[in-house]
């Protein structure tokens, strides 16, 4: 069992923990981050799955999105009446902040993502902040406003970003019965901090669904979740499989992820956690992947904090940084970012900040693969799930789920070309000079090793070379 060093708070230092209460909720975040892994197939070790096209993935995970609503502006009051008022952390001037981040900026971002080839994960918080429901209404917009800034989303950002709910409002819980927030105003009925706590998978499972659902109903597709605050922190085991329910049942997804996690700096791995696997054999393979952050959030913040910089991802001799650190270990290296810092009140600056942090990582590596958090978790579902057999000049797959870009090592001597078997048919492989040169359906061989990648296909294939 893994755990988590205690300099590591969750992300968002559980938004702004202070006093005695602190120290408890700070202690309780020590426990560990792995869950049940559940099942494993057997794997020959003479055969290694690497990275995808033997490149370090990487992503930007943005927090605290939505339609039109800046979401901080809102969520600022409600945070200070939960706790009486008592808690400095939630006496900024929030009332000069501004209510809207125009959908012009998402498009500004999102065309610039695209020209640099970044990809990620953008939440749509689908009640934000309890302002009002964006498959319903938006007090405070019209509803071609709100049509139009859900087409944004859907034409600028989904080609390159998975959507994600951050649970239902990002702030007090909602009942799924009546879509109103619950009367008490306390950390008990704030997503951020103690409703999970003591929960089934199934309580939270359902309010999963019904954050779910409103994304289905405006026509975005969510495989997987990210958890806003604390939430769930108290309730990891619930909130895996819950995660593992609802994103199943709601979008029929086969390797269902949530974000939920972050290592800001040390050595603990932040490569994505497959959970809850079984019925590996059967028709009904199922799993759920804990995907893994391993920077802060060093752009500004939720509440539009002063910006640590890029310095902090990534230096300008581009020698140092957590991103380099995370890089040179091989590990998937996704960023954070909250979407209210990124725009900063019009300022942007941690816009800023990723668009030099980014052309830093272009400056100095040329196997980055840039993924969706989708993406990700399901190569790690089939990397850590397929059967892999070998016997002579002959690989055996046998995949639960299928996956593009898969990419193996394996040492072979004096091999042939190799092909890939499916269903009787043969797929032909080119080879390519070497490793950076892989793409889908290609090989190279160096020292007597063959590397190999192609689209794994679900169920049963081989691999020969004679």
């Amino acid at each position: 069992m893994i755990t988590r060093p205690l300099h590591h708070l969750d992300r968002r230092q559980f938004l702004g923990l202070t006093g005695g209460a602190a120290v408890a909720a700070r202690l309780a975040s020590t426990t560990a981050l792995a869950q049940v892994a559940g099942e494993r197939p057997n794997r020959d070790a003479a055969v290694t799955v690497l990275n995808p096209r033997t490149r370090v993935p990487v992503g930007i995970i943005i927090d605290d999105s939505t339609c039109l609503v800046n979401l901080n502006r809102f969520a600022m009051p409600q945070f200070d009446d939960a706790f009486g008022g008592a808690n400095p952390s939630y006496k900024k001037p929030w009332r000069e902040w501004q209510s809207e981040i125009p959908d012009a900026f998402i498009r500004r971002f999102g065309t610039w993502a695209a020209e640099k080839g970044v990809k990620g994960k953008f939440s749509i918080v689908p009640q934000p902040a309890c302002v009002g429901r964006i498959d319903r209404l938006l007090p405070g917009w019209t509803g071609a406003e709100l049509a139009a800034s859900i087409r944004c989303v859907q034409e600028v950002m989904t080609p390159n970003w998975d959507i994600h709910p951050e649970m239902a409002s990002h702030t007090r819980v909602i009942d799924p019965k009546t879509g109103h927030p619950y009367p008490e105003v306390s950390t008990r009925f704030m997503e951020n901090w103690e409703w999970t706590t003591g929960r089934s998978a199934d309580e939270i499972a359902d309010y999963m669904r019904y954050a779910l659902g409103i994304l289905k109903n405006v026509g975005f597709h969510c495989d997987g979740i990210t958890t806003p605050g604390g939430f769930g922190n108290k309730a990891l085991p619930q909130l895996a499989r819950a995660t593992l329910q609802s994103v199943r049942d709601v979008f029929g997804t086969e390797t269902p992820h949530y974000f939920r996690h972050l290592f800001d700096s040390g050595t603990e791995s932040v490569a994505p956690r497959v959970e809850y696997a079984a019925g590996l054999d059967g028709s009904d393979p199922r799993c759920v992947v804990s995907i893994i952050g391993c920077t802060g959030d060093w752009t500004g913040g939720w509440d539009c904090t002063t910006p640590a910089g890029s310095d902090r991802f990534i230096t300008a001799d581009l020698q140092h940084g957590r991103m380099v650190e995370v890089i040179e270990r091989g590990e998937p290296a996704l960023m954070l970012a909250h979407w209210t810092g990124v725009y900063w009140n019009g300022r942007e600056l941690g816009f800023n900040i990723l668009r030099e942090v980014v052309d830093r990582l272009h400056q100095r590596y040329e196997h980055l693969l840039w993924m969706k958090q989708g993406e990700l978790a399901r190569y790690w579902a089939a990397r850590e799930l397929t059967s892999i057999q070998r016997s002579g000049d002959r690989i055996s797959f046998r995949a639960p789920f299928a996956c593009p870009d898969f990419t193996l090592s394996f040492p072979a001597s004096g091999a042939g070309k190799p092909r890939w078997i499916v269903d009787g048919r043969t797929i032909e492989l080119r080879e390519v000079k070497g490793p950076l040169a892989l793409m889908s359906s290609t090989w190279c061989s160096s020292g007597g090793t063959l590397t190999v990648c192609g689209p794994l296909p679900k169920g049963k294939s081989e691999l020969v070379w004679s």
